[in-house]
């Protein structure tokens, strides 16, 4: 079976923040084999400029940590596409420690990047999809979002704040007629992936593969999840087949939180 086609999608403009790699870079990819537009918006502006020259896209460097930074950057894609109606809101970070060992500057890393990050660019863009009355926005949350991680509590507070606050803004929104979902991944196979899995194996004294070996045990679909796999998902909610749902905190984990 090949990939699901949406037409309507055809000629859309897209803004993927955190657009250079992981998800990001498989979003982007998605969209773009949908013929839509899409800028890559990443802090790595190389990587951002490599990946938008394999799509077919363009690249912008932001960092969404900075409110001037994402006028900046979101200013620059919208004036070389002509505008833009979709935004991914995905740029975000993790580190990993035990709770009581975490320090401050640990804890402002995650919340700058996951929740600030996610507030600026889901703010400056609805601002202009409000204008012109339409607009979707998606933010990559996690499935730390929905169950609390041991070893990533401040991690999963950002991302429950990622939940709050598109549930939040997409009650607000809804009347001017722009939708607002999320997305929650599970334990995907990216470079994220890569690091945590050798911090988790080092703060519980084990090997990395048992970390992998865990993880798949926790996935009732019995494989790591890929890319590709939220990319797909993050399309459909682009698209007017997703057109009655907004608020939502989509679980794409293979089965590991089925609530």
């Amino acid at each position: 079976m090949g990939e699901a086609r949406f037409p309507e999608l055809a000629g859309a403009k897209a803004v993927v923040t955190g657009g250079a790699n992981g998800i990001g870079r498989a979003i982007a990819a998605a969209l773009s084999r949908q013929s839509a537009m899409v800028t890559i918006a990443d802090v790595d502006l190389a990587r951002a400029e490599q990946a938008a020259k394999e799509i077919g896209g363009i690249a912008v460097e932001i960092d969404v940590r900075k409110r001037a930074s994402v006028e900046a950057a979101l200013a620059a894609a919208e004036a070389r596409m002509g505008g833009f109606d979709l935004l991914v809101a995905n740029a975000g970070v993790s580190t990993m420690q035990h709770a009581l060992e975490i320090t401050d500057e640990e804890w402002d890393h995650n919340f700058d990047v996951n929740v600030r990050g996610i507030f600026l660019a889901n703010q400056i863009a609805a601002r202009g999809f409000k204008a012109r009355g339409r607009g979707v926005i998606v933010n990559t949350a996690s499935l730390a979002a929905k169950v609390g991680a041991p070893l990533l509590a401040h991690y999963s507070a950002s991302k429950f704040a990622v939940l709050g606050w598109t549930q939040a803004l997409a009650r607000e929104l809804a009347p001017s007629g722009i939708r607002v979902n999320a997305v929650c991944p599970g334990f995907v196979k990216t470079g994220m992936q890569e690091r945590e899995i050798a911090w988790e194996a080092s703060l519980r004294g084990i090997s990395p593969e048992r970390v992998v070996a865990e993880y798949i045990a926790q996935t009732p679909l019995g494989r790591l999840e890929t890319a590709e796999d939220v990319a797909d998902v993050v399309v459909f909610l682009c698209s007017d087949s997703a057109r009655f749902m907004t608020g939502q905190g989509v679980n794409v984990t293979g089965g590991v939180y089925m609530t």
